[in-house]
Protein backbone atom coordinates (compact mmCIF):
# COMPACT_ATOMS: atom_id res chain seq x y z
CA UNK A 1 0.00 0.00 0.00
CA UNK A 2 2.89 2.19 1.09
CA UNK A 3 4.57 1.48 -2.04
CA UNK A 4 1.84 2.37 -4.06
CA UNK A 5 1.33 5.37 -2.57
CA UNK A 6 4.91 6.26 -3.02
CA UNK A 7 4.64 5.25 -6.52
CA UNK A 8 2.00 7.55 -7.12
CA UNK A 9 3.48 10.41 -5.39
CA UNK A 10 6.36 9.88 -7.81
CA UNK A 11 4.39 10.06 -10.76
CA UNK A 12 2.65 13.23 -9.94
CA UNK A 13 5.92 14.47 -9.16
CA UNK A 14 7.14 13.86 -12.75
CA UNK A 15 4.16 15.46 -14.47
CA UNK A 16 4.58 17.88 -12.40
CA UNK A 17 8.16 18.72 -13.39
CA UNK A 18 7.64 17.88 -17.20
CA UNK A 19 4.70 20.35 -17.19
CA UNK A 20 6.71 23.16 -15.57
CA UNK A 21 9.56 22.20 -17.93
CA UNK A 22 7.14 21.99 -20.93
CA UNK A 23 6.05 25.94 -20.11
CA UNK A 24 9.86 26.59 -19.50
CA UNK A 25 10.36 25.34 -23.36
CA UNK A 26 8.27 28.19 -24.92
CA UNK A 27 10.30 30.35 -26.46
CA UNK A 28 9.88 33.30 -29.26
CA UNK A 29 6.12 34.67 -29.93
CA UNK A 30 4.47 31.63 -27.89
CA UNK A 31 6.64 32.49 -24.59
CA UNK A 32 5.59 36.35 -24.97
CA UNK A 33 1.99 35.46 -25.65
CA UNK A 34 2.28 33.57 -22.75
CA UNK A 35 3.70 36.05 -20.66
CA UNK A 36 1.95 39.09 -21.61
CA UNK A 37 -1.35 37.48 -21.70
CA UNK A 38 -2.10 39.33 -25.36
CA UNK A 39 -1.12 38.71 -29.05
CA UNK A 40 -1.09 41.57 -31.43
CA UNK A 41 -2.22 41.39 -34.84
CA UNK A 42 -0.59 43.93 -37.05
CA UNK A 43 -3.08 44.52 -40.25
CA UNK A 44 -3.84 46.57 -43.30
CA UNK A 45 -5.93 49.75 -43.50
CA UNK A 46 -6.85 49.74 -47.24
CA UNK A 47 -5.93 46.15 -48.67
CA UNK A 48 -8.70 45.09 -50.46
CA UNK A 49 -9.85 42.14 -49.50
CA UNK A 50 -6.76 41.05 -47.55
CA UNK A 51 -6.83 43.39 -44.78
CA UNK A 52 -8.95 46.83 -44.62
CA UNK A 53 -11.54 48.44 -42.60
CA UNK A 54 -15.31 48.05 -43.10
CA UNK A 55 -17.66 50.61 -42.29
CA UNK A 56 -17.38 50.24 -38.93
CA UNK A 57 -13.58 50.76 -39.40
CA UNK A 58 -12.75 47.01 -37.89
CA UNK A 59 -10.41 45.29 -39.77
CA UNK A 60 -11.89 42.18 -41.84
CA UNK A 61 -10.74 40.58 -44.91
CA UNK A 62 -9.34 37.15 -46.64
CA UNK A 63 -6.05 37.90 -44.72
CA UNK A 64 -7.74 38.42 -41.39
CA UNK A 65 -10.09 35.14 -41.52
CA UNK A 66 -6.58 33.33 -42.01
CA UNK A 67 -4.86 34.95 -39.41
CA UNK A 68 -7.56 34.66 -36.69
CA UNK A 69 -7.68 30.67 -37.18
CA UNK A 70 -4.10 31.13 -35.92
CA UNK A 71 -4.77 33.10 -33.06
CA UNK A 72 -7.33 30.41 -31.98
CA UNK A 73 -4.80 27.67 -32.50
CA UNK A 74 -2.37 29.80 -29.96
CA UNK A 75 -5.32 30.07 -27.88
CA UNK A 76 -5.53 26.17 -28.10
CA UNK A 77 -1.50 25.49 -28.12
CA UNK A 78 -1.33 27.88 -24.86
CA UNK A 79 -4.21 26.75 -23.34
CA UNK A 80 -5.59 30.62 -22.90
CA UNK A 81 -9.11 30.77 -24.45
CA UNK A 82 -9.56 34.37 -23.18
CA UNK A 83 -6.23 35.41 -24.61
CA UNK A 84 -6.69 39.00 -25.27
CA UNK A 85 -6.19 40.19 -29.28
CA UNK A 86 -4.89 43.67 -30.00
CA UNK A 87 -4.93 45.45 -33.49
CA UNK A 88 -2.19 47.58 -34.55
CA UNK A 89 -2.39 49.27 -37.91
CA UNK A 90 0.80 48.78 -40.03
CA UNK A 91 2.15 50.20 -43.57
CA UNK A 92 3.64 48.70 -46.20
CA UNK A 93 7.08 50.88 -44.89
CA UNK A 94 6.79 50.09 -41.52
CA UNK A 95 5.40 46.51 -41.17
CA UNK A 96 8.75 44.88 -41.20
CA UNK A 97 9.92 47.28 -38.09
CA UNK A 98 7.43 47.09 -36.18
CA UNK A 99 7.29 43.11 -36.19
CA UNK A 100 11.23 42.87 -35.33
CA UNK A 101 11.07 45.14 -32.39
CA UNK A 102 7.81 43.44 -31.25
CA UNK A 103 5.15 45.95 -31.42
CA UNK A 104 3.10 43.16 -33.70
CA UNK A 105 3.51 39.38 -33.23
CA UNK A 106 2.05 38.17 -36.44
CA UNK A 107 1.60 40.89 -40.01
CA UNK A 108 -1.27 40.08 -41.70
CA UNK A 109 -1.67 41.85 -45.29
CA UNK A 110 -0.59 41.36 -48.57
CA UNK A 111 2.76 41.30 -47.74
CA UNK A 112 4.86 39.59 -50.84
CA UNK A 113 7.06 36.66 -49.56
CA UNK A 114 10.69 37.59 -51.38
CA UNK A 115 13.91 36.12 -50.83
CA UNK A 116 15.35 39.68 -49.62
CA UNK A 117 12.17 40.39 -46.43
CA UNK A 118 13.36 36.53 -45.59
CA UNK A 119 16.82 37.84 -44.76
CA UNK A 120 14.65 40.23 -42.09
CA UNK A 121 11.18 38.06 -41.46
CA UNK A 122 9.71 34.50 -41.71
CA UNK A 123 6.57 33.98 -43.86
CA UNK A 124 4.19 31.00 -43.16
CA UNK A 125 2.58 29.25 -46.57
CA UNK A 126 1.64 31.02 -49.60
CA UNK A 127 -2.10 32.05 -48.97
CA UNK A 128 -2.13 33.90 -52.69
CA UNK A 129 -0.52 34.78 -56.08
CA UNK A 130 -0.65 38.15 -57.97
CA UNK A 131 0.77 39.70 -60.64
CA UNK A 132 2.48 43.29 -60.78
CA UNK A 133 0.93 45.41 -63.13
CA UNK A 134 -0.52 49.04 -63.40
CA UNK A 135 -4.11 50.56 -63.40
CA UNK A 136 -4.74 53.45 -65.49
CA UNK A 137 -7.95 55.49 -66.65
CA UNK A 138 -9.34 54.01 -69.96
CA UNK A 139 -9.14 57.45 -71.23
CA UNK A 140 -5.28 57.37 -70.98
CA UNK A 141 -4.67 55.46 -74.19
CA UNK A 142 -1.84 53.08 -72.39
CA UNK A 143 -2.43 49.72 -73.01
CA UNK A 144 0.82 48.42 -71.94
CA UNK A 145 3.98 49.00 -69.78
CA UNK A 146 5.97 50.65 -72.25
CA UNK A 147 3.45 53.09 -72.83
CA UNK A 148 4.28 54.68 -69.21
CA UNK A 149 7.65 56.32 -70.42
CA UNK A 150 7.59 59.56 -70.08
CA UNK A 151 4.40 59.53 -67.64
CA UNK A 152 4.69 59.67 -63.66
CA UNK A 153 3.24 56.53 -61.44
CA UNK A 154 2.02 56.03 -58.07
CA UNK A 155 2.71 53.29 -56.03
CA UNK A 156 2.73 52.54 -52.07
CA UNK A 157 5.49 52.95 -50.16
CA UNK A 158 7.75 50.42 -49.24
CA UNK A 159 6.26 48.12 -51.78
CA UNK A 160 8.13 46.29 -54.68
CA UNK A 161 6.76 48.24 -57.66
CA UNK A 162 9.46 50.52 -58.50
CA UNK A 163 12.36 48.26 -58.67
CA UNK A 164 10.21 45.60 -60.81
CA UNK A 165 9.22 48.71 -62.78
CA UNK A 166 13.02 49.55 -63.50
CA UNK A 167 14.39 46.53 -64.00
CA UNK A 168 11.94 45.23 -66.35
CA UNK A 169 12.94 44.47 -70.09
CA UNK A 170 10.63 47.06 -71.94
CA UNK A 171 10.32 49.29 -68.93
CA UNK A 172 14.14 49.28 -68.02
CA UNK A 173 15.75 52.62 -70.09
CA UNK A 174 12.26 54.30 -70.06
CA UNK A 175 11.64 57.72 -68.28
CA UNK A 176 9.39 57.40 -65.15
CA UNK A 177 8.65 59.27 -62.39
CA UNK A 178 7.06 58.26 -59.25
CA UNK A 179 5.05 59.61 -56.46
CA UNK A 180 4.80 57.54 -53.39
CA UNK A 181 0.95 57.03 -51.26
CA UNK A 182 0.49 56.30 -47.81
CA UNK A 183 -1.54 53.26 -48.51
CA UNK A 184 -3.43 51.68 -51.42
CA UNK A 185 -5.94 54.39 -50.80
CA UNK A 186 -4.08 57.27 -51.57
CA UNK A 187 -1.99 55.87 -54.38
CA UNK A 188 -4.41 54.74 -56.41
CA UNK A 189 -6.41 58.44 -55.71
CA UNK A 190 -3.43 60.06 -57.00
CA UNK A 191 -4.00 58.21 -60.37
CA UNK A 192 -7.88 59.13 -59.94
CA UNK A 193 -6.89 62.54 -59.69
CA UNK A 194 -5.07 62.37 -62.55
CA UNK A 195 -1.80 63.79 -60.81
CA UNK A 196 -0.50 60.32 -61.96
CA UNK A 197 -1.06 58.47 -64.85
CA UNK A 198 -1.08 55.14 -63.60
CA UNK A 199 -1.44 53.50 -60.24
CA UNK A 200 1.51 50.05 -60.62
CA UNK A 201 0.52 47.63 -58.19
CA UNK A 202 -0.49 44.23 -57.44
CA UNK A 203 -3.55 43.05 -59.81
CA UNK A 204 -5.62 41.88 -57.06
CA UNK A 205 -5.45 44.84 -54.92
CA UNK A 206 -5.67 47.33 -58.27
CA UNK A 207 -8.85 44.87 -58.63
CA UNK A 208 -9.71 45.94 -55.19
CA UNK A 209 -9.45 49.23 -55.46
CA UNK A 210 -10.90 49.78 -59.08
CA UNK A 211 -14.38 47.99 -57.66
CA UNK A 212 -14.61 50.04 -54.37
CA UNK A 213 -13.88 53.61 -56.68
CA UNK A 214 -17.04 56.32 -57.41
CA UNK A 215 -16.58 55.15 -61.53
CA UNK A 216 -15.12 51.55 -61.71
CA UNK A 217 -15.81 51.72 -65.31
CA UNK A 218 -13.22 54.54 -65.95
CA UNK A 219 -10.18 51.93 -65.04
CA UNK A 220 -8.31 49.22 -66.72
CA UNK A 221 -5.70 46.85 -65.62
CA UNK A 222 -3.00 46.33 -67.95
CA UNK A 223 -2.76 42.61 -69.19
CA UNK A 224 1.29 42.19 -68.57
CA UNK A 225 3.07 41.15 -65.98
CA UNK A 226 6.47 42.46 -64.57
CA UNK A 227 6.64 39.34 -62.07
CA UNK A 228 4.53 36.99 -60.12
CA UNK A 229 4.56 37.30 -56.58
CA UNK A 230 2.92 35.16 -53.31
CA UNK A 231 1.13 36.88 -50.36
CA UNK A 232 1.64 35.35 -47.13
CA UNK A 233 1.63 36.54 -43.54
CA UNK A 234 4.33 37.37 -42.17
CA UNK A 235 6.20 36.58 -38.67
CA UNK A 236 9.30 36.82 -36.78
CA UNK A 237 12.32 35.33 -37.94
CA UNK A 238 14.31 32.31 -36.32
CA UNK A 239 10.87 31.59 -34.07
CA UNK A 240 10.89 27.86 -35.25
CA UNK A 241 7.90 26.84 -32.67
CA UNK A 242 5.45 29.78 -33.96
CA UNK A 243 6.46 29.44 -37.46
CA UNK A 244 5.67 25.69 -37.09
CA UNK A 245 2.11 26.53 -35.46
CA UNK A 246 1.35 29.31 -37.94
CA UNK A 247 2.72 26.28 -40.61
CA UNK A 248 0.63 23.62 -39.33
CA UNK A 249 -2.76 25.78 -38.71
CA UNK A 250 -2.79 27.53 -41.90
CA UNK A 251 -1.63 24.39 -43.88
CA UNK A 252 -3.97 22.34 -43.04
CA UNK A 253 -6.80 25.07 -43.69
CA UNK A 254 -5.09 24.51 -47.13
CA UNK A 255 -5.07 20.62 -47.69
CA UNK A 256 -8.24 20.12 -46.17
CA UNK A 257 -9.73 22.29 -49.14
CA UNK A 258 -11.43 24.66 -46.57
CA UNK A 259 -9.32 27.17 -48.03
CA UNK A 260 -12.20 26.90 -50.93
CA UNK A 261 -14.55 28.41 -48.74
CA UNK A 262 -12.98 30.97 -47.67
CA UNK A 263 -11.46 31.74 -50.75
CA UNK A 264 -15.10 32.43 -52.46
CA UNK A 265 -15.74 34.40 -49.64
CA UNK A 266 -13.48 37.57 -50.28
CA UNK A 267 -13.02 37.05 -54.17
CA UNK A 268 -15.81 35.62 -56.15
CA UNK A 269 -18.64 37.09 -53.44
CA UNK A 270 -19.95 40.83 -52.28
CA UNK A 271 -17.73 41.90 -49.77
CA UNK A 272 -18.04 44.69 -47.56
CA UNK A 273 -18.48 47.69 -46.92
CA UNK A 274 -20.61 48.57 -50.43
CA UNK A 275 -21.62 44.60 -51.26
CA UNK A 276 -19.09 44.80 -54.59
CA UNK A 277 -18.06 41.74 -55.95
CA UNK A 278 -14.44 40.95 -56.96
CA UNK A 279 -14.88 38.38 -59.08
CA UNK A 280 -11.59 37.27 -59.06
CA UNK A 281 -11.13 33.36 -60.11
CA UNK A 282 -8.57 31.38 -58.05
CA UNK A 283 -5.57 31.34 -60.36
CA UNK A 284 -3.91 27.65 -61.42
CA UNK A 285 -0.88 29.04 -59.59
CA UNK A 286 -2.75 29.57 -56.20
CA UNK A 287 -4.19 25.89 -56.53
CA UNK A 288 -0.95 24.54 -56.83
CA UNK A 289 -0.17 26.53 -54.07
CA UNK A 290 -3.21 25.19 -51.82
CA UNK A 291 -1.94 21.66 -52.91
CA UNK A 292 1.23 21.66 -51.62
CA UNK A 293 1.51 24.29 -48.84
CA UNK A 294 4.98 26.33 -48.78
CA UNK A 295 6.77 29.54 -47.72
CA UNK A 296 9.19 29.90 -50.87
CA UNK A 297 10.06 33.55 -51.90
CA UNK A 298 11.00 35.15 -54.78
Amino acid sequence: MKTSRLIAVLIGAGMAVATAAQAQELTGTLKKVKETGAITIGHRESSIPFSYLDDKQQPIGYAMDLCMRVVDAVKTELKMPNLKVNLQPVTSSNRIPLLQNGTIDLECGSTTNSTQRQQQVSFGPTYFVINVTAAVKKSSHINSLADLNGKTISTTSGTTSVPLLKSYEKTKSAEIKEIYGKDHAESFLLMADDRTAAFVMDDILLAGQIANSKNPNDYKIIQESLRSEPYSMMLRKDDPQFKSLVDKTVGKIMTSGEIERIYFKWFQSPIPPKGINLNFPMSPQLREAFKNPNDKGV
